[in-house]
């Protein structure tokens, strides 16, 4: 798929913010409800190297429907930007759209094991890949970041809001009965209710999202 080449790369937080301050405003908050193919994104950290934090960025892209793969890459690179708080995609990013450019399929979402919207600045690297590539996009995060909110129901499909300055950000949202909630956000061109919608379907077993578990798994383990 085709890729907008990357800006040149901030070497400071200042700058860092900057960008993220000029481009927050192109977040769209509404979009497509239907998508027939889904990518996952995630980046695993190998250590360091000579030149830096090494790591894998990798793209699963899944058939929405049957959940088969369609397609996967993984790349080889290193972190891009110091360990910020707050600034995280700027370490990957670089990799991750390398990886995205390399995908002779265009997903219809983008499913990235991070933050959009629920980040301390708005912007997430959900909120950036999207922006980047025009392509509706979501984060699934692990733990909450931002926000505070209540623990949802049991039940698998509960959620509660989370909530950051006075506004919702997110929620937090039980994908499997009984099993920790993950933190949904928006990253571009997608409602909430969408992300919640689509992070229940695309997680029929497991509490993460099939397209980032196996994304996770091919950054651990690509295959040569």
């Amino acid at each position: 798929m085709q890729i907008p080449q990357l800006e040149p790369w901030p070497d400071t937080a200042e700058e860092a913010e900057a960008v993220q301050d000029r481009l927050r405003p192109r977040v769209e908050l509404s979009g497509p409800t239907s998508f027939a193919l889904v990518a996952g994104l995630d980046v695993h950290y190998h250590g360091t190297g000579s030149g830096g934090e090494e790591l894998t960025a990798a793209v699963v892209v899944l058939d929405a429907a049957t959940l088969d793969v369609v397609e996967q890459v993984a790349v080889r690179g290193k972190a891009a930007f110091p360990y910020v708080p707050g600034l995280f995609a700027f370490r990957e990013l670089p990799a991750l759209a390398e990886a995205l450019g390399r995908l002779t399929v265009t997903p219809d979402l983008l499913v990235c094991d991070g933050y959009g919207l629920a980040h301390p600045r708005g912007f997430g690297l959900a909120c950036h890949v999207g922006v980047l590539t025009g392509l509706p996009a979501l984060g699934v995060g692990k733990t909450p970041f931002v926000g505070a909110h209540e623990p949802p129901a049991p039940e698998r499909g509960a959620w509660t809001p989370i909530v950051h300055d006075g506004a919702v950000v997110g929620r937090a949202l039980r994908t499997q009965r009984g099993v920790k909630p993950v933190y949904v956000s928006q990253g571009h061109r997608v409602s909430l209710d969408t992300v919640t919608e689509q992070v229940l379907r695309l997680s029929p077993r497991y509490r993460l999202p099939e397209p980032v578990r196996r994304a996770d798994h091919l950054a651990r383990h690509p295959v040569p």
